[in-house]
């Protein structure tokens, strides 16, 4: 990958040296950084909130109370983890941040409930099947309100940044039914 970003500098230098736009390059490349910064500040703010309220969440027992809300659907979806293992409730975080359209605040929850599922696995070097419906759970994760895409967008002038929403869960649901269905179908068919 480094090597395309280098041929895509170097044929952008060519090509503005050639074309007699170095100072157009040149400003380009310096709003793109300040964006850069101006965008992962923001985004460090979402994931810092998160985490947060995550962490408020637990300290107060109020992540168990969800944890038992969303039990039926976990322990439907993953039917070997035990009803009480410490994975149900990493799985139950994850799959809240990624509902919020957090997903960013997701990925260290994402890396938790891996660890716990690994904790199940005997064979260490062996994914389970439950760590695969996890990983497809988790990126085809459906969200009510993509917080992280409305604030973007809010951030840099929409008219109307919500207008996101009713799209998002749409295309977030039909995307999670049918990547779930689809390992259900490989796991029915490896047998």
């Amino acid at each position: 990958m480094n090597v395309i970003w280098l041929i895509l500098i170097i044929v952008s230098i060519i090509t503005a040296a050639w074309t007699g736009r170095l100072e157009e390059l040149t400003k380009a490349i310096f709003d793109g950084a300040k964006a850069a910064v101006e965008i992962s500040l923001f985004l460090l703010g979402i994931v810092s909130l998160w985490l947060g309220i995550t962490k408020i969440i637990e300290d107060s027992g109020l992540i168990y109370r969800i944890s038992h809300l969303f039990r039926p659907l976990i322990t439907r979806l993953f039917k070997s983890i035990p009803g009480d293992h410490p994975a149900i409730t990493s799985i139950t975080l994850n799959m809240l941040a990624n509902l919020f359209g957090l997903g960013n605040a997701a990925t260290p929850l994402g890396i938790k409930a891996m660890q716990d599922l690994q904790s199940l696995n005997e064979k260490k070097d062996t994914l389970t099947f439950e760590m695969m419906l996890f990983i497809v759970v988790n990126t085809a994760s459906i969200q009510l309100v993509p917080f992280t895409v409305v604030g973007i967008l809010s951030d840099f002038g929409s008219q109307n940044p919500s207008g996101i929403v009713l799209p998002t869960i749409c295309a977030t649901v039909i995307s999670a039914v049918i990547a779930i269905g689809i390992l259900f179908l490989f796991r029915r068919f490896a047998k």
